[in-house]
């Protein structure tokens, strides 16, 4: 067979498909540790669903009308946001307190920052909350939910490139099983262990930006171990999830928190 003969249009198609998704894939550098990755969504972009996002959550989520707990998430996220400064360009800060059992917190583009109640009465110090609300917001700045829709996107047209190839040999049911087993390994083996590298990075983040406000980086490991006394022995394996197991974070932690005690030491008030 010809060359010419091999390179059929479901080919083609797929590989100028991909072809243009790579060149059109910038790159950004993260303000803090300096990593790399590639980035195919806009800031702009990102700040805008950011926005529609929290306003939905708001309408849907129960919003705390207690003064002490809303004085005490806005008085420690304008401390952090403004050590975060022009790393977050254009962000219009807001901090909304949940009124949930949830455990949780989270951030989104444009500085939109939401902690519901139960993690709040988790983190009896500032210095823990801190830990938390710095690491959410490393999430931000390091563009990391941008950097998921970009992985996504690329492993969707690799996807698509290995399935023409194998509809084009085999046949539609073989091209089928290729996206069934190509879904699962990339899945386990590329997505799920990036996020985990992201979930460390913000981590990192979080620690830094603690530090700069005045709180002491090392309540994120008091932090981490009632978090994982909390959820109990339901967690489900390292390899399928996309947090690092606690018992990694909290020994990555004891390890990385040190470096950061004299940053505290000279902010703190």
């Amino acid at each position: 067979m010809s060359l010419i003969k091999r390179f059929t249009p479901h080919r083609l198609l797929a590989g100028a498909v991909l072809a243009l998704l790579v060149v059109l894939a910038g790159c950004y550098t993260n303000p803090v540790t300096g990593r790399q990755y590639a980035m195919m969504t806009s800031a702009g972009e990102e700040m805008q669903l950011g926005a529609q996002s929290f306003a939905q959550i708001k309408q849907q989520e129960r919003i705390s009308l207690d003064p002490a707990a809303n004085a005490r998430v806005q008085r420690i996220g304008k401390r952090i946001a403004k050590v975060v400064g022009n790393q977050l360009p254009g962000a219009q800060w807001e901090f909304v307190v949940f009124q949930s059992d949830e455990l949780n917190a989270f951030a989104l583009p444009g500085g939109k920052v939401g902690v519901y109640t139960g993690l709040l009465n988790l983190a009896s110090s500032d210095d823990e909350l801190a830990s938390v609300i710095g690491h959410e917001i490393g999430h931000v700045v390091a563009r990391h939910g941008g950097k998921r829709m970009t992985e996504a996107t690329l492993i969707g047209a690799v996807g698509s490139v290995g399935a023409a190839v194998v509809d084009n040999k085999y046949g539609s049911e073989k091209s089928s099983m290729f996206m069934m087993a190509y879904g699962g390994i990339s899945t386990v083996g590329y997505v799920l262990p990036h996020s985990r590298g992201d979930e460390s990075e913000a981590d990192v983040m979080g620690l830094q930006y603690a530090a700069q406000a005045g709180y002491d980086p090392r309540a994120a490991i008091t932090f981490w171990q009632k978090m994982s006394a909390a959820k109990g022995a339901s967690q489900v394996p390292v390899w399928l999830s996309t947090h690092p197991a606690d018992s990694r974070r909290i020994a990555d932690l004891k390890v990385a928190a040190p470096r950061y005690v004299a940053l505290y030491l000279q902010n703190r008030p």
